[in-house]
C-alpha cells in the first residue's frame, strides 16, 4: 500500500494564509487597554512599542504596536492638548488598534489613535492616590507647619540651569528696587518628563545634607505650557517636598489644576516671577514695619518727651512758688525774730545797764578805800625803795666794787692782776689786784 504524498508548503504560504484569515476574522477596530512599556521611536519617526499588561506586578501579556508617523505627530499632539504630557513610556493609555498579520514583521497592534481622555482620567486616578496615601501618612500639611524664616535669605533652588523659569527669578531677586541681597544655590535638575522625579528628589537629598545653610528651597520651572506636569503628582516627589525639614516654595509655571506637589508644599506660586516677587515682598514687608516701628517709636519719645517736660515745668513752677512761699514765710518769721531779739536784747541790756549801775554804786566806796589803802602801801614801798638806793650807802661812807660791770659777791671770782672800779660818793676809783687775802 502506498504511502499518501505528503502536501508541503512554502513558508510564505503559511504566513499569507495566517494573514488572510487574520484579516477575515479582525477586520474591524478595537480599543484595547494596555500600558507602553516603551515608546521605541526610530530615526524614521515611526514607533514601535511594546505593550504590556500586568497583574499583580507581572506582565500577563505582551504584544509588539507600531504607530506610523503620520500618525503619531497627530496622536502627540492631541495627547499634548489635553493631558498636558507627551506620549512616553510607563503610562496606561486606551488605544484604537488595528490586528495585522505580515508576513515579515508577524503580528502586531497597528494605533490608529489614542484616547486622551482616558489617560486624563488615569493622571486624576494616579493624582488622588498620591493625596491618600499621603493622607494617610499624614503629610498633607506637614511643610505647611515649618516655621517660615523672618527674612528667607539664604535660598537653595532646584531648577534646570537653562531653564527660562529660572533666569526670570534670578532677575526678579537681583533687580529688587529696594537693593534687598539674596543669597541663592543651584541644585540642578530635571524639572519636568519622566526623569523629573528622580532628578528632583536627588536635589532635595543634596540639600538636606547641608541643610543648616539654607532658610527656603524652590522649586521652579518656566516656559509657561503645561506640558510635562505629570510628574508633579507622583508620589515619590510629594512625599519628599511633605516631608523636607526647611519650608519649599513652587513656581513650575502653570495657572491651572494644582498638582498635589504644589498642594503639600509650603506655598506655590503661578511662575517662578511671582514666587520670587513674593521673597521681596517678604523683606519689603519686614522693612516697612521696621520703620513703622522706628516711626513710632519716635513719636512715642516725642510724646514721652513732651509729657516729661510738661510735668518737670509743671514741678519746677510747684516748687518755685513753694520756694518763694517758703522765703517770705522764713523772711516773715526772721523779721519776727529779730524784732524779738531786738525787744529782747534792748530789755536785757537795760538791766544789765541798770544792774551795772547798781553794781557800780556798791562797789564805788569799796573801791575808793582800796585804792586808798594801795596808794598808801605804795608811798611807804616807795620810801623803802628810796632808802635802798646805793647813794645812800655811799653817803654813810661805803663804797662798791665791781668787775667787769658786776657788784663783787661771794661768787665773784678775784685773781691777782684783775681790773676792778670802786665806787664812792665821791667818784670812781680804778685799780689792779696785786695780792688777795681771803677770809678765814
Amino acid at each position: 500500500m502506498s504511502q499518501p504524498e505528503k502536501q508541503v508548503f512554502s513558508l510564505k504560504q503559511v504566513v499569507q494564509s495566517i494573514q488572510k484569515t487574520m484579516e477575515d476574522r479582525y477586520s474591524t477596530q478595537y480599543w484595547v487597554k494596555a500600558e507602553m512599556h516603551k515608546m521605541n521611536r526610530y530615526p524614521s519617526g515611526h514607533a514601535f512599542p511594546e505593550l504590556v499588561q500586568k497583574e499583580g506586578g507581572k506582565i500577563v501579556a505582551q504584544m509588539t504596536g507600531n504607530i506610523w508617523k503620520q500618525q503619531l505627530e497627530r496622536i502627540n499632539e492631541a495627547f499634548i492638548r489635553v493631558v498636558k504630557e507627551p506620549l512616553q513610556d510607563g503610562k496606561t493609555l486606551l488605544l484604537l488598534v488595528k490586528i495585522q498579520f505580515h508576513p515579515t514583521f508577524g503580528l502586531t497592534l497597528q494605533i490608529l489613535d489614542i484616547d486622551p481622555s482616558y489617560s486624563l482620567g488615569e493622571l486624576q486616578r494616579e493624582r488622588e492616590e498620591t493625596l491618600k496615601k499621603l493622607e494617610a501618612l499624614q503629610l498633607i500639611n506637614c511643610n505647611q507647619t515649618k516655621e517660615f524664616p523672618l527674612l528667607p535669605k539664604r535660598i537653595a533652588i532646584v531648577s534646570g540651569d537653562s531653564s527660562k523659569g529660572l533666569s526670570d527669578f534670578y532677575q526678579v531677586l537681583q533687580e529688587n528696587p529696594y537693593r534687598y541681597r539674596f543669597e541663592t544655590t543651584l541644585f540642578e535638575a530635571y524639572v519636568q518628563g519622566d526623569l523629573a522625579v528622580h532628578s528632583i528628589c536627588a536635589a532635595l537629598e543634596k540639600i538636606k545634607d547641608s541643610i543648616e545653610l539654607f532658610d527656603v528651597v524652590v522649586i521652579v520651572r518656566g516656559g509657561g505650557a503645561e506640558v510635562g506636569m505629570t510628574c508633579y503628582n507622583h508620589f515619590d516627589l510629594c512625599k519628599s517636598i511633605a516631608s523636607f525639614p526647611i519650608p519649599v516654595l513652587t513656581g513650575i509655571g502653570h495657572s491651572t489644576n494644582l498638582t498635589v506637589a504644589e498642594m503639600v508644599a509650603y506655598r506655590n506660586a503661578i511662575t517662578p516671577t511671582q514666587l520670587a516677587e513674593f521673597l521681596v515682598l517678604t523683606f519689603r514687608e519686614f522693612d516697612l514695619e521696621i520703620q513703622h516701628l522706628a516711626k513710632q517709636m519716635s513719636l512715642q519719645s516725642e510724646r514721652s518727651l513732651s509729657l516729661k517736660k510738661q510735668a518737670l515745668t509743671s514741678a519746677a513752677n510747684l516748687v518755685h512758688h513753694g520756694v518763694i512761699k517758703r522765703i517770705q514765710s522764713a523772711k516773715e518769721r526772721f523779721l519776727s525774730l529779730q524784732f524779738q531779739v531786738q525787744s529782747q536784747s534792748r530789755n536785757q541790756l537795760t538791766i544789765h545797764l541798770q544792774h551795772i549801775e547798781n553794781q557800780a554804786t556798791r562797789l564805788k566806796p569799796h573801791v575808793q578805800f582800796f585804792l586808798d589803802k594801795e596808794e598808801r602801801n605804795l608811798s611807804q614801798l616807795a620810801e623803802k625803795v628810796k632808802f635802798l638806793d646805793p647813794i645812800h650807802v655811799l653817803k654813810r661812807g661805803y663804797s662798791i666794787t665791781r668787775i667787769n660791770g658786776k657788784a663783787i659777791d661771794e661768787n665773784a671770782i678775784i685773781q691777782v692782776d684783775t681790773e676792778i672800779v670802786t665806787q664812792t660818793i665821791q667818784g670812781s676809783i680804778s685799780a689792779k689786784v696785786t695780792a688777795i687775802s681771803r677770809n678765814s
